[in-house]
């Protein structure tokens, strides 16, 4: 099925972007705010505000229609292979199919200072009404907060006997957090650990195809939640305990 961006018609192609440039507000920085929009691919594109953003920048929002649709049957969608649950559900599954708690341990790695993303996933109270893995019966969460090296990551998780690990990374200007992704990756290889523990990353600009890219088992951006991490990391425990009684 062929589809397009819909604004007032189906299929219209009506579109609306943003950007600054590095000028001041006045007819040049319009005329290129329109070039670069042409550049984008919208035939005419409409200025519709500009603002300056202190001296030698400007903020502009145009309008504008797309001229090429996309064939949604050709789309390969790469999302995390697991049952959405609630936590009810998970606490059942774990009660189930395990006789201990669940180890998940997690952190903000890195450089990165930031805990909005892990603190959502794994705090008691959770966020927008979701809450996080500290609450669950059957699982153990240790948040270790943000700045944490990927060394001591791993220490913490093969102290306390983790099942699960969890990174966030909210930090991405160039690509910094790929980086530090990759690097846990390879310190759990080279210290002969990656298969022990399921590796889970998550932030805004992650996605579960990148994160299988990099070497995770699974990856989740926005709109993800505690239960959406739990179930998936819990099916893969029972997934994984299957396969090693075989």
């Amino acid at each position: 099925m062929m589809i397009k961006p819909y604004g007032d018609t189906l299929n219209d192609g009506k579109v609306q972007l943003s950007f600054t440039l590095p000028l001041d507000a006045g007819p040049l920085g319009l005329a290129c705010a329109k070039e670069i929009a042409k550049g984008m691919g919208l035939p005419n594109p409409e200025v519709v505000h500009t603002e300056q953003m202190g001296e030698g920048f400007s903020f502009y929002v145009i309008y504008g229609s797309l001229p090429q649709g996309i064939d949604t049957d050709q789309v390969k969608v790469h999302a995390v292979q697991a049952l959405t649950m609630t936590m009810a559900e998970i606490e059942a599954l774990i009660r189930r199919h395990f006789v201990r708690e669940l180890v998940f341990v997690g952190a903000s790695t890195g450089t990165d200072a930031h805990t909005l993303g892990i603190d959502a996933i794994m705090n008691m109270k959770g966020y927008a009404g979701h809450y996080g893995l500290e609450r669950y019966a059957g699982i153990r969460a240790y948040n270790l907060g943000s700045q944490v090296p990927n060394a001591e990551l791993i220490r913490k998780a093969v102290a306390v006997d983790a099942d699960v690990l969890l990174v966030s990374q909210t930090v991405t200007q160039k690509d910094v957090h790929l980086s530090n992704l990759v690097e846990l990756v390879e310190l759990l290889e080279a210290a002969g650990l990656r298969e022990r523990f399921v590796l889970v990353c998550g932030g805004a600009r992650i996605s579960h195809e990148l994160a299988m890219e990099l070497g995770y088992d699974a990856g989740f951006g926005t709109g993800s939640f505690a239960e959406h991490v739990a179930a998936f990391a819990v099916q893969e425990l029972i997934r994984r305990q299957g396969k090693a009684d075989q």
